[in-house]
């Protein structure tokens, strides 16, 4: 039987750039901020990751209380969605639940295998087969690229206490690798649907809570003015997640891009593997 194939190289090109800068200015403000020595930062980091193993542990309990896990004989289409994103990008052990909720959204979690996938039932009420690949290849994209577990340890890292500069610092450049993690993972959604459009229409739907209309589209695709741009700007500083026309900008860039086809080649090959 032929190996699977087996990649990250979809990673978003500044993310690891993004990330040293992240842990090197961490790194600095623990070195020269007098008010957290050496041995306090490093006792609070392993207090925030223990916090975050018992909140994964809890939450994961909690799943199996009262969600569905795939694969569900109730859920036959989403197993084979989320078996083929396995299939593609390959991202090691993952458990799947899907929540009873009205909320179009979904999330992953874990620092320790399996790896724990969150979908809400409210959006599997609007998303099609291709947009729901879509979504859970850009979870699988977090697993195989191990932004669950950094998040914790680099985010622990990030809330030393410190003064109130160094604490924007640190919060800002924490936020700035969170927004490339979801570049990437967006990436990994796009080789798991191999659809742009439908990949672009999945975003929308996240933004206007499941509605994708001609109109709907225009919008988040639209020009910002120089005004209105500066504003997104300065509220991504604060923001986890880039704005959704930037979103669908970057998807349409690597989706024309020779290392998308070669990839998207590779991957597909793994789902019939």
């Amino acid at each position: 039987m032929r190996q699977p194939f087996d990649t990250d190289a979809y990673r978003y090109p500044n993310e690891h750039l993004i990330l040293a800068v992240t842990i090197f200015l961490v790194l600095v403000v623990i070195v020269v901020t007098a008010t957290a020595t050496l041995c306090g930062s490093a006792i609070f980091v392993v207090a925030m990751v223990a916090l975050a193993v018992w909140f994964s542990s809890s939450k994961h309990s909690q799943l199996i209380s009262h969600a569905q896990k795939v694969p569900d004989q109730n859920l036959p289409g989403l197993d084979a969605v989320v078996r083929d994103g396995i299939a593609r990008l390959r991202p090691g052990p993952v458990q799947t639940f899907v929540a009873p909720a009205d909320v179009i959204n979904a999330y992953t979690f874990g620092l320790s295998s399996p790896k724990v996938i969150v979908i809400y039932s409210g959006l599997l009420k609007v998303m099609d087969a291709d947009e729901a690949r879509f979504i859970v290849g850009h979870e699988l994209g977090h697993v195989r690229l191990g932004h669950t577990w950094l998040n914790s340890l680099v985010g622990g890292m990030a809330g030393i206490p410190s003064p109130f500069a160094a604490a924007v610092v640190l919060h800002l450049a924490f936020r700035w690798w969170n927004r490339a993690c979801e570049f990437s993972a967006d990436r990994a959604g796009l080789l798991a649907c191999g659809n742009p459009r439908k990949a672009i229409s999945a975003l929308v739907k996240l933004t206007t809570g499941g509605r994708y209309t001609q109109t709907d589209h225009e919008r988040a695709v639209k020009p910002l003015s120089a005004e209105d741009e500066l504003v997104e700007n300065f509220g991504e500083l604060l923001s986890t997640h880039p704005g959704v026309k930037r979103r669908i900008e970057e998807l349409q860039r690597y989706s024309a891009s020779p290392e998308y086809r070669r990839l998207q080649e590779l991957v597909s090959q793994n789902s019939i593997a």
